[in-house]
């Protein structure tokens, strides 16, 4: 079968697409240490690229959520791959071009946050757009590439580095284009299912004002907040409390944790028609918040990089799954509701771990410090995501009141 009306190969395709996003966002900070020595680099240049990136994702996603429907969704994709390549090409070139290496650097990460921005926003409302039957379980499978994509950086370019030296990083860079230029010729030749008809979509205004919009919001920045926390600091906590080198703290920290996360979302893919969404996103913060308690109290240092991996664990399902709840509550949002969402999930992603940088600095660079602060996020999904179970099951309850109460009086009228 050809790619044509075929929609696993629409999937396919934007698996590829999240493992694009994960090459941009993992990729460039395992260079930043060499940025610093070889270039000559500030700490201060360096939390700039990294700000670069996000801010940059964080603009795009409003810019895509706007026009994505005056200027196509095939069209951007295929810019937003091609936007990875042109970032990873200018990492290694401009800075022999350009008078200054900060300047080259950061324009390749604007680049590089760009075209992630654009996959980010779209490739989730595509695959929803597919006429799958188990929608919650596809798009967390679909998720789960972009731990896998992150497992694959961190992993293959550590030991290309042991290797070959960290000197030969351009070849690593050039090895990581195949996967947004096999994305490109993907995208070019399958379908692309329309998510709301048209003319049927809701209007942005319409979405902005309403109630459970917003709560949708709150969601997304403690999904985003709840992972990221974790994810940007476990390198630097293992490292500070096991005593390991930087390529070790990397293994044991976010790629650990990105494996456990990509599991989670596998098999929460499996059974996800079968589970309810909000329970599985109450029980993940439940989770978080476990794995965040056990990092910052355990005394042994081993323990608490247990509590990194459960908090893999936890997170795992908390962003795909609020995109499925969006869905399912606001069935007309489209794109914009996907890109809004997009846009509260970057934000939680920046928040979350700048927030705890802070904390953890002023408290005399203890990450444990930073980590307490961390559970608020988990803590406000809790609240949410367990009064929206009660709510959906009190209203099931409801329904099959109001359902027996129409089965006797129908049984009554048929005896008269």
């Amino acid at each position: 079968m050809g790619l044509k009306n075929n929609y696993k190969a629409t999937i396919c395709a934007s698996c590829f697409g999240y493992v694009t996003q994960a090459i941009m966002l993992n990729f460039p900070p395992l260079l930043f240490i060499f940025f610093q020595e070889k270039l000559g680099l500030t700490l201060f240049q360096i939390s700039f690229l990294i700000s670069a990136n996000f801010i940059t994702e964080l603009i795009v996603d409003v810019l895509v959520s706007k026009y994505s429907s005056k200027i196509g969704q095939r069209f951007l994709i295929i810019l937003g791959e091609a936007l990875a390549i042109l970032g990873l090409c200018c990492m290694f070139i401009l800075p022999d071009v350009l008078p200054s290496s900060f300047v080259a650097l950061m324009l390749s990460m604007v680049l590089c946050g760009a075209g992630g921005g654009i996959m980010e926003v779209l490739i989730s409302p595509v695959v929803e757009a597919c006429p799958t039957k188990n929608k919650a379980g596809t798009m967390s499978i679909l998720h789960s590439f972009y731990c896998w994509g992150q497992v694959a950086v961190v992993l293959f370019s550590t030991i290309f580095f042991l290797v070959f030296g960290v000197d030969n990083w351009m070849i690593a860079a050039m090895f990581w284009t195949l996967v947004p230029i096999v994305g490109i010729f993907m995208f070019s030749r399958v379908t692309i299912y329309d998510l709301v008809e048209e003319g049927q979509e809701s209007k942005p205004t319409e979405i902005l004002k309403s109630g459970i919009f917003w709560v949708l919001v709150v969601m997304m920045v403690c999904a985003g907040a709840s992972e990221l926390v974790m994810s940007q600091w476990a390198s630097a906590f293992c490292e500070s409390a096991l005593g390991v080198e930087k390529w070790v703290g990397d293994l044991l920290g976010p790629c650990m944790f990105a494996v456990f996360m990509g599991t989670t979302r596998v098999i929460y893919g499996k059974f996800a028609d079968k589970l309810d969404l909000t329970l599985g996103i109450f029980i993940s913060a439940i989770i978080c918040i476990v794995a965040y308690l056990i990092t910052i109290i355990s005394p042994i240092p081993a323990l608490s990089l247990v509590g990194c991996g459960l908090c893999g664990i936890g997170a795992g399902i908390l962003w795909p799954a609020s995109f499925s709840i969006a869905s399912n509550k606001m069935p007309r949002g489209g794109v914009f509701l996907f890109g809004m969402l997009a846009l509260a999930g970057d934000g939680g992603c920046l928040a979350g771990p700048f927030l705890s940088g802070q904390i953890s600095s002023a408290f005399g660079d203890n990450l444990k410090a930073g980590f307490v602060v961390a559970l608020i996020f988990p803590l406000v999904l809790c609240v949410i995501s367990l009064v929206m179970f009660i709510k959906n099951k009190a209203k099931k309850e409801c329904q099959v009141t109001s359902s027996n109460t129409d089965s006797a009086i129908s049984d009554i009228n048929s005896t008269k």
